[in-house]
């Protein structure tokens, strides 16, 4: 098949005790052998790399991004032109600028990739990031009125602005030039009046980088802003053009944590900015691995689970500008400070989430029926609006459905949402649908991810009118909820040697998913649950090998009980983890699904 699945019921199996079935990642045979002759790969990563789509002769370039083969001609982005010349021409008369950004991981990065350029050229770029809770998202009136009254000429938007269109409008009133560095769904084609406004979204671009995060699109505004330097002669002895590499860290960093398809340019982006990351010369960077005590050359793990949240944590329930400034930071005791606060935030945001996730599952699990709901909405008063987005995302992985948390407002009568959907539930166009039909003071999204903001009084119907809505949806998305297995494997044959085999397929993410390995008829040994819900134990089958496992966040599941209950034997799809610990480079088995057979 053309998206790389195959026939479903790999194993037999056509309901794991997740409620998933499984299915072995099909790719074609000539492709396959092409692969291995053409690259020297062993069949099983050919077979991987034909099921994720690449072709005859593309392999080398998948295999080893580089920005020089994959770099898109910035001029092929509507606009961009137009904002590099906008931005220089401040530059050189000194107009007072102020960069904006949003309070998440990619704003963050964005807008320290500015700052850092700027820097670079002598110009000082102050940063502007709204609070979440008292401003919300993006820019408003009421902020380009208070840039303007403290003497901003220009605002530079990054990963957010493109929807703005009353504080777009209140700009061009109040004669406040911006320039829009966005990469969000735009609707309508209707560009807002502003000095430029770069979008690989937007109608009319041409650039085909609509996969892109804010961060790769602020990289190749970078790019144009050397072009158009060294067209005006701005660079010479004492002004060296500044390498734009040193910042493919920061570019990475929006890629990865806003979760984009990572392929072409975008896969680029991720490879070499790891490789500039693994080096740790971002101050802010370094300090917070260090606080969280991580090791070993940067990878999407550390980006996605060390350093973003903690970045994001500022954003959630702290100060919204502390990531921005932690990135663009350079001077060591600021930044020391910035990172500890950061990781005592994320530390903090932790419990708030732990506590709401345990709220919503109680509120779920007693007052609804899952297996009914085409989509899973629940609301409770006070819950904090910094992690609601985190816990729909968690739900959803559980009940395997789409899910909305809403925080209530009781004093503002008002409840803040934010939904994570299902692969093929397009959540963002059923909220879209609800505001349209005046059951939603604001609401938005895309198809995997939605926000709104509902009167209490109105949750229910609301709750009705999305399951009405996406009940088609939710049902055929529940038929295709597989998981593509891409090899079948033995305890003993889970080695170091296989797992470092398929890295050479990483980065991994949207568009190039991690490797999954199924073993079958395994035996549960020693199984240990841990803090945090976790299963740890050891999985033996007949070829006599043994290999360490874990199951994060399973001990309250189905899946969690029958590890904890050893007896009979199982199969299990997972990933091949390194385990590295105390040197000993061996590997571990992180289970994602489990089926028994007798009952599959």
């Amino acid at each position: 098949m053309a998206d790389g699945s195959g026939p479903i019921g790999f194993l037999g199996v056509t309901r794991s005790l997740s409620g998933r079935r499984w299915r072995e990642r099909a790719a074609d045979a000539d492709v396959v052998r092409r692969h291995q002759l053409s690259l020297g790969l062993s069949e099983p990563l050919a077979r991987a790399l034909a099921a994720r789509g690449v072709g005859d002769g593309q392999g080398e370039t998948y295999l080893n991004p580089t920005l020089k083969a994959l770099f898109p001609d910035p001029s092929s982005f509507a606009d961009m032109d137009r904002a590099a010349a906008v931005l220089v021409d401040a530059l050189e008369r000194k107009r007072p600028m102020v960069v904006f950004a949003d309070y998440d991981v990619d704003g963050a990065s964005s807008a320290a990739q500015l700052v850092r350029w700027c820097r670079a050229m002598g110009y000082d770029l102050p940063i502007y990031v709204p609070d979440r809770i008292t401003e919300g998202y993006g820019p408003s009136p009421a902020a380009f009125r208070r840039l303007k009254a403290e003497g901003a000429e220009l605002v530079v938007t990054v990963d957010c602005g493109a929807a703005a269109h009353d504080a777009l409008a209140c700009a061009a009133e109040i004669g406040l030039d911006v320039v829009v560095i966005d990469h969000h769904l735009m609707r309508g084609e209707e560009i807002p009046k502003v000095a430029a406004l770069v979008n690989p979204n937007r109608h009319d671009c041409g650039s085909g980088q609509g996969h892109l995060a804010a961060a790769g699109v602020t990289f190749v505004l970078l790019a144009a802003l050397n072009r158009e330097a060294r067209r005006r002669g701005l660079f010479n002895e004492s002004l060296a053009e500044p390498d734009l590499r040193q910042w493919l860290d920061l570019a990475a960093m929006g890629a990865i944590c806003d979760v984009t398809q990572l392929v072409g340019f975008n896969r680029a982006i991720a490879a070499q900015g790891l490789k500039v990351m693994s080096q740790w010369r971002n101050p802010g960077l370094k300090a917070l691995m260090d606080l969280a005590k991580g090791s070993g050359p940067a990878s999407t793990f550390h980006v996605g689970f060390l350093l973003g949240p903690r970045i994001n944590a500022g954003g959630r329930i702290g100060r919204s500008d502390l990531g921005a400034r932690l990135l663009s930071g350079d001077e060591p005791e600021e930044v020391l400070a910035l990172a500890a606060e950061l990781d005592a935030l994320n530390a903090s945001r932790k419990e708030v989430e732990r506590e709401v996730i345990e709220a919503a599952v109680t509120l779920i699990e007693r007052g609804m029926n899952v297996d009914d709901e085409a989509c899973i909405l629940v609301a409770a008063d006070d819950w904090h609006p910094g992690v609601i987005g985190i816990a729909a995302g968690r739900l959803r992985e559980r009940y395997r459905k789409p899910v909305i948390v809403v925080g209530v407002d009781r004093a503002a009568n008002v409840g803040k949402g934010s939904g994570r959907s299902q692969p093929g539930v397009n959540l963002g166009r059923a909220v879209q649908a609800a505001f349209d039909e005046g059951l939603l003071l604001a609401g938005g999204g895309h198809a995997m991810a939605a926000g709104l903001s509902v009167r209490p009084d109105t949750i229910p119907e609301l709750r009705a009118f999305l399951n009405a809505r996406l009940a088609a949806e939710s049902e055929a998305a529940a038929a295709d909820d597989c998981l593509d297995v891409d090899a079948l494997v033995t305890t003993s044959g889970c080695t170091r040697a296989l797992w470092q085999d398929f890295q050479r397929l990483a980065p991994f993410g949207p568009g190039n998913p991690e490797p999954l390995f199924a073993a079958a008829n395994v035996r549960v040994e020693r199984p240990m649950a841990l803090r945090g819900g976790h299963v740890r134990c050891t999985l033996a089958d007949s070829s006599g090998g043994k290999l360490k496992a874990v199951a994060w966040r399973v001990e309250d599941t189905e899946a969690g009980r029958r590890l904890l209950a050893e007896g009979g034997a199982i199969h299990v799809v997972g990933r091949l983890k390194a385990d590295d610990w105390q040197g000993r480079e061996g590997v571990e088995f992180e289970i994602e699904d489990i089926s028994d057979p007798r009952r599959t």
